[in-house]
Order: C-alpha cells, then structure tokens, then sequence
C-alpha cells in the first residue's frame, strides 16, 4: 500500500480538480506523481478532446504525504503566471491560502457573458489577494478574504479606440457569497457598478458611459453595450447581468 501511495501519478490531480470544480476545469501533460508534479491548467474536456491551456506556463505542485493523516502542507509555482509560490496549509475541511496574485488573459472575460461577450476585450489582467481562509461546508466551499481584478490596457475587437481604458474590481468573500464593486481607474470609456457572485452565479448592475469630450468618438461602441438611459442630464448605458 505504501508503494502504492508513494507512486500514485500525477493525473490524479486531474481527478481531483475536475471533481472539485464540478468539471469546469482540468489539468493537461500532467508529469510526476500526486505528491510532486507538473501540469497546465485548462477546461475540463468533452470526450476524445484535449485539454486547451487557459492560463501561460505549467504548474508545479508539492503536496506533502502527511495528508493521508489530515495535515495538508502543499506548495503551487508558476513562474509565468504567479507573482509567487503558493502555499496552501490546513486539515481535511479547512485550508489557508498565502497572499499572491495571478496573470490571466482579458480573453477569458467572455465566458461571463453579456455585456463582456459583445466586447470581446483583450488586454492585461491580474487577480491579486491577501491570506484567504478556505472551509467546506457539505457539499460547498465557503471563503473568505479580499480580491482583486485589476484590468489594465482593455481593449476591443468592436471599437478603434485602444485602449478604452483601466478597471479594477473588488471581491469580498463571506463564505459562499462575494460582494463586487467595479470601478473605472482612467480612460475614455467608463465603466462602474456593483454586485454580487452566489455560488457560481453572477448578479450585476452597473452602467457605462463616455469620459468627457469622447461622447462621438465611443457612440457606436456604447450603443452596443445596452439601454440607453438619461439621468441628470448625462446620457449613460445601462449594464445589467442576472
């Protein structure tokens, strides 16, 4: 058994990673063993397809044997996408996660559906946090901590202008749930609202508009967005997501 154990392959974590996703994501070329190994992060695969890397560069994982006893101690690096190692440290139902943050590509930002899907945006993203705690609870996982999404450099495939501008997001995590708050950091398209992820599902109200003087050059773009709506005087767009 304990030859068993030492030996077992890396594609377990696959396994284990779709399994606690629900089947959104998979690991692909996983090398090495359960304990120490290498992969690519993807979307889980239908049948006979192969798994398409979502984020740069491959994972490296150390996960210590003590966790057959209930103590995890394990150990996440990315050079090309993590600012740094993670560390990940807790029992069987409850883990702390190291303060780090990740690169992801704007691309990705469409599978959230309407208004990002019409813009189709490309830019520079990075998710940062501080220390989170992680616990399950049943069949779910509660978090909590601080996130944040920071969009820099946006840009989109309906639009001349690039870039439209900067953006930042903030995540609150209290246990299955997460307040968000966007906000515009420059540039001449802006965007702000607010919202709410709910085990899974994102709600979202928000609005965009032009930065002064820019009004003609982005009227096209914002008549894209949604519904057109006037308030004070201003003419804005309405972002709804639900």
């Amino acid at each position: 058994m304990l030859t068993v154990l030492a030996f077992l392959p890396a594609a377990w974590m696959s396994v284990l990673l779709e399994r606690q996703t629900g089947g959104r994501f998979s690991l692909g070329d996983a090398q090495g063993t359960l304990w120490q190994g290498s992969a690519f992060l993807g979307g889980a695969p239908g049948a006979d397809a192969a798994v398409t890397p979502l984020l740069p560069g491959r994972f490296a994982w150390r996960l210590s044997p003590l966790v057959v006893l209930g103590t995890v101690d394990a150990e996440l690096s990315n050079p090309a996408a993590l600012s740094k190692p993670v560390k990940i440290t807790g029992g069987w139902t409850a883990w702390t996660i190291s303060a780090a943050s990740i690169s992801l590509p704007a691309e990705r930002l469409t599978a959230l559906g309407a208004p990002l899907n019409t813009l189709q945006p490309s830019g520079r993203m990075m998710l940062d946090w501080q220390q989170l705690q992680i616990a399950r609870q049943g069949q779910q996982v509660a978090m909590t901590g601080t996130m944040r999404l920071t969009l820099d450099d946006i840009a989109s495939r309906l639009s001349p202008i690039k870039p439209l501008g900067a953006y930042r997001m903030t995540l609150e995590w209290r246990g299955q749930q997460a307040q968000l708050q966007l906000n515009s950091l420059h540039g001449p398209l802006l965007l702000s609202g607010a919202g709410r992820l709910d085990r899974g599902r994102m709600q979202f109200s928000g609005r965009a508009e032009a930065a002064p003087g820019q009004e003609q050059r982005l009227a096209n773009l914002l008549n894209l967005l949604g519904q057109r709506r006037t308030e004070g005087g201003k003419d804005y767009i309405s972002l709804e997501l639900k």
